[in-house]
């Protein structure tokens, strides 16, 4: 995210906020938010749940990574049956193409919400200054990729086991998705917020990002409140690697409990 700056949290100003990152031992010289691209394989298909920036720098010199990280993982990009997108902002569909125009993931069927793909690919915003170079960006990877979309419905259970839930705000069709599997639960939370301090334990503050932050704001207290009573585990795009934790409700806000991982099976 770079140099911390006032305005892109509603109600923080820059000295609050470089408070809050100093009281919690987190940079304040710059807000590190990570890129958490989950992949699951159920036996019957391997699924993708969002796709990066691409080899776009907007995120910082060290992302677009995906690819060489699927392949590190000994997963061949040919080898992802679907593609599941959380919403059509650019660092999480712009890895859909190579920048010579092939489908990094040729074999995949693409699933997201319709007013998305209809927002972020609309002619009419190219003359809107802020949004003409998302919409630019955008529409090279999602309309080539048209035929093989399907679009998902809240409430939908459009892959066995992964169920859509319609979480607008951040953008008009940003969704999240819950994960069944073996009487457990994970929650794929995408952009639902954007840092673990800051707007987790403050999540009234719209992010500057958001096309209706009041909706967002909304989307976010009703899905932290469903995670912290259920106390089921979510994987959040933006928060630290691996974004794989609890919310607890605390006062008026919520706290993040990243969950321990172990690296020998």
């Amino acid at each position: 995210m770079g140099e911390p700056a006032a305005g892109v949290f509603t109600d923080l100003s820059r000295e609050q906020m470089l408070k809050e990152l100093n009281d919690n031992f987190l940079p304040t010289d710059d807000v590190l938010m990570e890129q958490n691209v989950l992949v699951i394989n159920t036996g019957e298909r391997v699924i993708l749940f969002d796709t990066g920036v691409g080899t776009a720098k907007m995120s910082g010199p060290d992302s677009g990574r995906l690819i060489s990280g699927l392949k590190a993982a000994s997963l061949d990009p040919k080898d992802i049956d679907a593609i599941v997108l959380s919403h059509a902002h650019p660092d999480h569909c712009w890895g859909l193409m190579a920048d010579d125009g092939a489908r990094n993931f040729p074999n995949a069927q693409l699933y997201m919400a319709q007013a998305d793909l209809d927002f972020w690919t609309d002619e009419g915003k190219l003359t809107h200054p802020q949004l003409k170079a998302f919409i630019v960006g955008t529409r090279k990877h999602l309309l080539p990729n048209r035929e093989r979309m399907v679009f998902v419905r809240d409430g939908q259970e459009f892959l066995p086991g992964i169920q859509a839930i319609a979480a607008p705000g951040h953008t008009v069709g940003h969704t999240v998705y819950m994960i069944t599997s073996q009487g457990k639960t994970l929650c794929n939370l995408a952009d639902t917020t954007h840092h673990h301090i800051l707007s987790v334990e403050n999540p009234r503050r719209e992010f500057s990002y958001d096309t209706d932050g009041k909706q967002a704001v909304a989307s976010r207290l009703r899905l932290l409140d469903m995670l912290a009573s259920s106390r089921t585990p979510a994987v959040t795009y933006h928060l630290p690697w691996p974004g794989l934790g609890h919310f607890g409700k605390r006062g008026e806000g919520y706290r993040y409990f990243p969950m321990p991982l172990r690296t020998v099976l």
